[in-house]
């Protein structure tokens, strides 16, 4: 496949993914900040602001900050929209190996960012838009693509900006001042909450809830299942075949020795200080997608990533 192709359906991917996911955190952020008053507001938005890697924020921050900066701003690269539109501008790159069906999709979406229709919504509103958007597309992925190494980028890309997602809305929620508000909430963002009810069999504690998104092996949300759902896309992708020892493939060894650190370490030591934790998984997510760079695409106009990767 060209290299031009695998890294516009792997951008696809994480765009798509991101969207979704900066929604799900930004529910999260504002339902906290209308259920408990007892939250500082600025002290919070702030540390959400740091969480989605937004470290040169200037001016005050509160609700209406964080949505233009996260959710509307076409020109901040961590919002909602941008995006969006970054994964049309993939799209476009790769338009000839998408099916009718999916560019029109991501097109769609993409012209109602431009029309200004996403600027009159409320918050609520527009959080369900845009996952509402983001799981049409990735539906539509899922029934016309064929399952070749088109799909594979497109899915590793997906996973990997998951598990990166995934761990900044379990950092928003534990660096919450209302902690038995925020799992709770947290679950529901995650689309977790009647899994895990179902799960723990309708018993709720903050270990259960961080060991549910964490590493549930059957959740297609969780950390776990995310980063095995990458480490088998990479395994498909690889060329050598029946290697007897070690990885050539740098990505597919920091993502397994990550998902091995979560999995084989107590848990009680990953929560003791999950932002840090989260922090970490992070880095690994990053490096994992440099080395993805390296090997399979193209160096000479390599794409950039919008946000704030840690």
């Amino acid at each position: 496949m060209l290299s031009r192709i695998a890294e516009s359906l792997f951008w696809i991917g994480r765009y798509v993914e991101r969207a979704d996911d900066t929604s799900r955190i930004l529910d999260v952020q504002t339902q906290l900040l209308v259920e408990d008053p007892g939250i500082d507001e600025a002290v919070s938005c702030r540390q959400l602001l740091s969480v989605m890697g937004v470290e040169d924020f200037e001016g005050t921050a509160n609700r209406r900050a964080i949505m233009r900066v996260l959710a509307t701003d076409p020109d901040s690269p961590t919002s909602m929209v941008a995006s969006l539109e970054a994964a049309r501008e993939s799209a476009r790159r790769a338009r000839e190996t998408l099916s009718t069906d999916m560019w029109e999709a991501i097109n769609t979406t993409w012209r109602a960012i431009g029309s200004g229709r996403v600027r009159t919504m409320r918050p609520p509103a527009l959080f369900a838009w845009v996952r509402e958007r983001s799981s049409v597309i990735a539906g539509i992925a899922d029934s016309t693509m064929s399952r070749d190494e088109g799909w594979q980028f497109l899915i590793l890309g997906r996973s990997i900006e998951r598990v990166d997602m995934t761990a900044r809305l379990l950092s928003t929620a534990a660096l919450s001042d209302g902690p038995k508000v925020a799992w709770p909430t947290t679950l529901r963002a995650a689309g977790a909450y009647e899994a895990f009810l179902r799960t723990y069999r309708g018993l709720e504690a903050d270990r259960d809830a961080a060991e549910f998104l964490l590493l549930d092996r059957l959740f297609p949300r969780s950390v776990v299942y995310a980063l095995t759902r990458a480490e088998r896309s990479l395994e498909n992708l690889a060329s050598n075949g029946g290697r007897r020892a070690g990885f050539d493939d740098e990505s597919l060894r920091l993502l397994g020795r990550a998902r091995a650190e979560l999995e084989y370490r107590p848990l009680a030591d990953v929560v003791f200080d999950l932002p840090v934790e989260m922090e970490r998984l992070q880095r690994s997510c990053s490096n994992a997608t440099d080395a993805i760079t390296h090997r399979y695409f193209s160096t000479e106009t390599p794409m950039s990533w919008l946000g704030g990767a840690h």
